[in-house]
């Protein structure tokens, strides 16, 4: 039997955990000890342009490491988790059959949800209908639409900006909650995981501001101004986290001491967001846990990427 064929049904080995925990860093040192394909699950990092504030890798990173899962369409066009499970399937096979290692790399729960959970069959909605939702919700701010989603599905009101708005449009164009049709359309998952959730614990609340410092220092300023002219405000990669608030940097509305301060206390919600995700969501037996700070850290990986049964 082929070494493709024979790790065609192993585990997945998926890298996770809040914005700016350090993932990627743990990444590239577990791809300096294997050779390892990384698959971006990241929700932000798959629109083409929207790329400082998203921290995708950089050129030199890609270079040394194949990356997929990044850039993958324009910023008009909506991409959903399962769009991005369909194709995660395609590259986690196109990398074992190169001989390398797939590793997904995010935080973007409801991707890993849809390549390792049961699918649900949503329903079709009319373009027209939906793209006059979309620029009805898209002003109204974080709390608005938590209290609209509330009333329409409760079961999901406490998600974020791309998460509520599906809600509401779901609930609204189908006449029923789009928990309701996870709860009775499902099917069987496709693949199997194995977690190693990276969180640096009371650090991160630090390393959130110093990254977008850091953003900032790049020229994310410049990258907003640029998509400003060439990207529609209704495009759904304006709903990246931070972009809205540098848009209003851009248009003047805000200044830049503002702007960096929303953008930290909006990162830091995210990330408790995806903490509450992962502390949750994911299943005990599968699941390693590891601060990349602690003494240890990278011989703990490592432990976990040998574990993973491909030829490791």
């Amino acid at each position: 039997m082929s070494s493709s064929a024979a790790s065609a049904g192993a585990d997945v080995l998926v890298l996770c955990g809040p914005t700016a925990a350090g993932k990627s860093a743990v990444a590239m040192a577990l791809a300096a000890r294997v050779p390892v394909t990384i698959i971006s699950a990241d929700s932000r990092q798959v629109y083409r342009g929207f790329d400082i504030g998203t921290a995708k890798p950089s050129a030199s990173e890609r270079a040394t490491v194949p990356h997929v899962g990044i850039d993958v369409v324009e910023p008009t066009v909506r991409y959903n988790a399962v769009q991005w499970a369909d194709a995660a399937d395609r590259w986690i096979d196109e990398a074992r059959v190169a001989g390398r290692v797939p590793v997904i790399v995010g935080g973007t729960g409801f991707y890993l949800r849809a390549l390792f959970e049961p699918l649900f069959e949503e329903p079709v909605l009319d373009p027209a209908d939906r793209d006059a939702i979309e620029r009805e919700l898209a002003p109204l701010a974080l709390g608005e639409l938590r209290e609209r989603c509330a009333a329409l599905d409760p079961a999901r009101a406490h998600l974020g900006r791309a998460q509520l708005i599906r809600a509401i449009m779901v609930a609204r164009l189908s006449g029923r909650p789009l928990s309701e049709w996870h709860r009775h359309a499902a099917r069987p998952a496709r693949r199997a995981a194995r977690y190693l959730v990276v969180d640096p614990g009371e650090a991160l609340g630090e390393r959130i501001a110093r990254r977008v410092d850091a953003f900032f220092e790049a020229g994310w300023l410049d990258e907003v101004a640029a998509l400003r002219h060439a990207v529609p405000a209704g495009a759904p990669a304006w709903n990246s986290s931070g972009y809205g608030v540098m848009l209003e940097l851009v248009e003047g509305r805000v200044s830049e001491r503002e702007a960096r301060e929303r953008v930290v206390i909006e990162t830091r919600q995210y990330a408790k967001r995806q903490r509450t995700w992962f502390r949750h969501q994911l299943p005990d037996d599968r699941t390693t846990r590891l601060d990349p700070l602690a003494a240890g850290a990278d011989a703990r990986a490592g432990r976990w990427l040998n574990e993973g049964g491909e030829g490791t």
